[in-house]
């Protein structure tokens, strides 16, 4: 079986990569009534507006690793390991991601069959330490992993010219910009989702959205063309020097 041609990859990548970024935002917003209201679990809640969120990051998890996968290909003759550990770190970011999904799920669960001797009160502690599992999960995926397999793939990108050195060097700014805001949150110098945190996840959003624009519409950038060197054959060799020792 023959691997796919170069621009299929391509193709394949810049849409996963776009399609991140519909899957989050879809997730985020659909997942709004669960994550700011603090008795979402004790009350009536639109647990179809939360199961579709759930959707969404499912989505979400699928093409965080379909863009690795369309990338390793292309990217592996440039440097194996690297290309390895961005498929081993998009698919930890992934797997981050369903730990998050998996928690606010469990809240409609409780919600939906609350425990025969649970309390309102027992049930709300329950609830927000479920989303406060969510919460971290979004730190820890989208955040710390995605700075650091951003760096690297942006490594890469720039090293082999696959795509314009510019839009790779978006990646080697935003990648470790996320990564140092991710550590500014950890230690509560801002919120994640504030004016801060907004600011420093700018340049990986631009990096994600011209690397895919960049795929989809003109593919890798290809290697420059191999010299042609002639080699003569022994007996020709020998045929021209005799040629030139002949007295003219």
């Amino acid at each position: 079986m023959t691997a796919p041609p170069p621009r299929r990859l391509a193709t394949a990548a810049g849409l996963c990569f776009l399609l991140t970024h519909v899957a989050s935002i879809g997730g985020l917003v659909l997942y709004g009534p669960l994550l700011h209201d603090a008795a979402y679990v004790t009350g009536a809640g639109p647990d179809t507006r939360v199961l579709l969120g759930a959707l969404c990051e499912v989505v979400l998890a699928l093409a965080v690793v379909g863009t690795a996968l369309a990338l390793y290909p292309a990217a592996r003759r440039y440097g194996e390991g690297a290309a390895v550990g961005y498929l081993g770190l998009r698919t930890l970011e992934a797997a981050v991601i369903c730990v998050g999904i998996v928690a606010l799920l469990a809240v409609t669960t409780l919600r939906a069959s609350p425990p025969q001797a649970g309390t309102p009160d027992a049930l709300l502690v329950a609830g927000r330490a479920l989303v406060a599992v969510h919460d971290w999960t979004f730190l820890l995926g989208p955040n710390f992993v995605l700075g650091a397999n951003t760096t690297l793939v942006a490594h890469l990108m720039y090293r082999s010219r696959l795509v314009p050195r510019p839009v790779a060097v978006l990646g080697l700014v935003g990648g470790p910009l996320i990564f140092a805001s991710a550590v500014a949150v950890l230690f509560g110098a801002y919120a994640q989702l504030s004016a801060w945190g907004s600011l420093a996840a700018l340049p990986v959003f631009a990096w994600e959205l011209a690397l895919a624009v960049r795929l989809l519409a003109r593919g890798f950038t290809p290697p420059p063309a191999p010299h042609t060197v002639t080699t003569s054959t022994p007996a020709a060799s020998i045929r021209a020097t005799s040629s030139s020792a002949s007295p003219g």
